[in-house]
């Protein structure tokens, strides 16, 4: 990946905040939500075939269960989704007692755990925290974040990388074997002398992270010394989360937002917010599903 690959559009469907795509195996479909916009999407790659729920509150990711179900990470609420029947079932209370933030970035650890952050409606400083929900408990690992992001696990799981956006800095977290965290996090790579702030992240196959920069139109892909091998172009500038998808998890999607666009801006980008693809060449690291006891 010397020359930048071209990142093309997926599916028109202009969120105003796309985030949290997640490829679930099992039903061979993407997922993604809107979380401003309070829906979640889906597509069926083989026939391209698109459609999108409606939510009852801003939601930012879909994660696959082991029972085929996905639990929906809410504002204030963790909620198992059946999408056979459509059906939703409360599971716990989210910071329900806090109606300053919502959720954030997520994703299933190697030991079939999530973890998962919060942060400030408006971005308030400090107002995030990141969490782990281990066997159904739900576990503070830190908080004091403003924008948590970049959630992603090495092959072996024995690290974790996340970063809080604002800083411009991507950071490392050696686990245990059971996933927890051990220490401090450290630095790993630094993108604030660049255009665009770390969003979210997702991990291939061979330990090298996907990270996309909001606001400078790319997915950057670091090696294990943090140091950008590859890089993708998109047509537009706020992308926020890449994710693997389809039977060889060679093809890359892409979630965007049109998030505190002017009209002139819109006209810029018509379709910021939309789902973007690009093939790589390299396979994704497979994400065990969810497990809840």
């Amino acid at each position: 990946m010397n020359d930048a690959l071209q990142a093309t559009l997926a599916v028109d469907c202009r969120c105003e905040l796309g985030e949290g795509p997640q490829w679930q195996a099992q039903s061979a479909r993407l997922y993604w939500c809107d979380i401003l916009g309070k829906r979640l999407h889906w597509l069926d790659p083989a026939t391209q075939v698109h459609s999108s729920f409606a939510l009852e509150r801003m939601t930012s990711c879909a994660a696959p269960v082991e029972d085929g179900r996905l639990l929906l990470i809410g504002e204030n609420q963790l909620t198992l989704f059946d999408p056979k029947r459509q059906k939703q079932t409360a599971l716990m209370a989210f910071e329900a007692d806090n109606p300053v933030t919502r959720s954030n970035d997520a994703r299933v650890d190697r030991h079939g755990s999530l973890w998962l952050s919060t942060m400030g409606k408006n971005a308030e400083p400090g107002a995030g925290s990141l969490y782990r929900l281990h066997r159904g408990k739900l576990h503070t690992l830190r908080s004091g974040l403003t924008i948590p992001n970049a959630i992603c696990f090495s092959p072996k799981g024995d690290t974790a990388y996340f970063t809080d956006t604002p800083t411009g800095r991507v950071l490392r977290w050696a686990l245990d074997d059971q996933g927890w965290p051990i220490g401090e996090p450290e630095p790993f790579a630094d993108f604030t002398q660049t255009e665009g702030n770390p969003d979210g992240a997702v991990m291939d196959s061979h330990g090298c992270l996907w990270l996309a920069l909001w606001g400078a139109g790319q997915v950057v892909r670091l090696n294990t010394q943090g140091q950008i091998i590859g890089r993708i172009d998109l047509p537009v500038s706020q992308p926020s989360c890449p994710a693997f998808a389809g039977a060889d998890l060679k093809t890359l999607y892409i979630t965007t937002a049109r998030e505190g666009f002017s009209a002139e801006q819109l006209a810029q980008e018509p379709f910021a917010g939309s789902l973007y693809v690009v093939e790589t060449g390299i396979a994704g690291l497979a994400e065990p599903p969810l497990h809840l006891a």
